[in-house]
């Protein structure tokens, strides 16, 4: 089988005056070539870099990170608003778009759920321990690895197919959520709060974002590997389509 390409988007850091650049976390790419896939990472950059970034690879995974600009869901910054990076917000919508009009796979991870959304036309929960009193913690103190809260699987989905359960426990670490869902998606797991976990994509073999890190699990739960064998088995697909 060939090996499909798959581009991870990333962030940047700043570690000191001699430090500084792209940055995501090796996770992804240990979990990608474990599900027999070839990872290159993607910095953020103009749209004719971004439209062969769309040429080159298979299938897409955005990634976690910084919070989403809240400009690109038409609200103003909430005073518990934490850190974000515009720049980012920008380069990953314009490829998220022009990925999905090529119908290649996408696997949204954390922030990438909630940039999925926004996408789409839908918003986001700024901050959930300030704008939403009854939710659980979704901002765990235990290493990244380790579970914290259970999510419950909707029976017709592709997320319960592949996991054949209708709970399972995850990592959780995010204080911004999906709010107003966006049109063509499809909420397919949920937390005992209501907070929206899973989403789907009507139409389209493999467009799944999960608000957790399925690839910092992998490691103790192999039930999760099952996610990235079929995003890359459904990227390599892409590639005889």
């Amino acid at each position: 089988m060939t090996k499909p390409i798959i581009g991870i988007t990333s962030s940047y850091i700043k570690q000191g005056m001699y430090m500084e650049g792209t940055y995501v976390h090796h996770d992804y790419q240990k979990a990608i070539v474990e599900a027999g896939g070839v990872p290159i990472v993607l910095p953020v950059a103009p749209s004719d870099v971004l439209d062969r970034y769309v040429d080159m690879c298979d299938g897409f995974i955005f990634s976690g990170g910084e919070d989403v600009d809240p400009r690109f869901y038409n609200e103003d910054p909430h005073p518990k608003l934490g850190f974000f990076y515009t720049e980012r917000d920008e380069s990953e919508l314009y490829l998220i778009k022009k990925v999905l009009e090529k119908k290649k796979p996408v696997f949204a991870i954390c922030r990438g759920i909630q940039l999925l959304n926004v996408a789409l036309g839908g918003t986001v929960i700024q901050d959930i321990p300030s704008q939403r009193k009854s939710a659980m913690q979704h901002s765990q103190t235990i290493q990244r690895d380790k579970t914290s809260h259970v999510v419950q699987i909707n029976e017709d989905s592709k997320l319960h197919q592949l996991l054949n359960r209708e709970t399972v426990m995850v990592n959780s670490l995010h204080h911004q959520a999906i709010n107003q869902l966006a049109d063509g998606l499809i909420t397919t797991a949920t937390a005992r709060d209501g907070m929206i976990e899973a989403v789907e994509l009507e139409g389209n073999p493999f467009v799944m974002g999960i608000q957790w890190h399925p690839e910092s699990m992998v490691r103790k739960d192999k039930t999760m590997m099952v996610l990235f064998e079929e995003f890359v088995r459904e990227a390599n697909t892409s590639t005889k389509s």
